[in-house]
């Protein structure tokens, strides 16, 4: 089974991405992670990538179709996959759908009030990455990593207007991308409020009666 992964940012789609992996044996595909390992392998593409971030541009939708379209020839994905973070644009989808199958979409429905209080509660340590949440996933001393215990910083991007920015983008990015499979009658709508298990549970239900036919 082929399965896309679409939502807000804050919305879990890679937490739960991967865990449906690890459930299903499905390869989990991050746009994010394929962009890393091109930069860290020194790639032809990779080396455009970095050049593109490196002055703050966008990457553009061909050379992010063309690694994807990479990625998936490799021998992991055969059995199926999950992407997470593509397609963002009707383009990539349209391009998708020329070399890939595409069984299921499943959508994280978040409000942007839920996105604005998941990700402006995040706190992170810079230097592992590590990231905690003051609400759901505090750390045991407040502001300070647990392995550490040195200070936790809020991400520039995780500011209330930023926030609003990115969501801002995502719906003008994304919806379309949402209606591209309305059309087709491939996505499934998930509420994505509450916590992660009880997420979790809805997409395994969602799994089980597509399975089921």
């Amino acid at each position: 089974m082929n399965i896309v992964f679409l939502g807000p940012p804050g919305a879990g789609k890679g937490t739960m991405a991967e865990r449906v992996a690890d459930e299903t044996g499905l390869a989990h595909v991050s746009t994010g992670d394929i962009f890393r390992d091109n930069i860290r392998h020194e790639t032809e593409l990779g080396r455009k990538v970095k050049e593109l971030i490196d002055h703050g541009n966008l990457v553009p939708d061909s050379i992010t179709i063309e690694l994807v379209q990479d990625r998936l020839q490799e021998a992991d994905v055969q059995l199926g996959w999950i992407l997470d973070g593509f397609p963002r644009t009707r383009p990539q989808a349209e391009a998708l759908s020329d070399f890939a199958r595409v069984d299921l979409v499943i959508h994280l429905d978040l409000s942007d009030e839920e996105v604005i209080r998941r990700l402006s509660g995040r706190r992170v340590h810079p230097a592992s990455g590590r990231t905690y949440h003051i609400e759901y996933s505090p750390p045991k001393k407040d502001g300070f990593d647990d392995e550490t215990g040195e200070p936790l910083i809020k991400r520039d991007d995780d500011e209330e207007e930023s926030i609003r920015q990115r969501l801002s983008v995502y719906m003008s990015q994304t919806e379309p991308v949402i209606s591209y499979y309305r059309e087709k009658r491939l996505i499934v709508d998930v509420d994505a409020t509450g916590s992660i298990d009880a997420v979790a549970a809805k997409i395994h239900n969602v799994l089980e009666k597509h399975a089921a036919g």
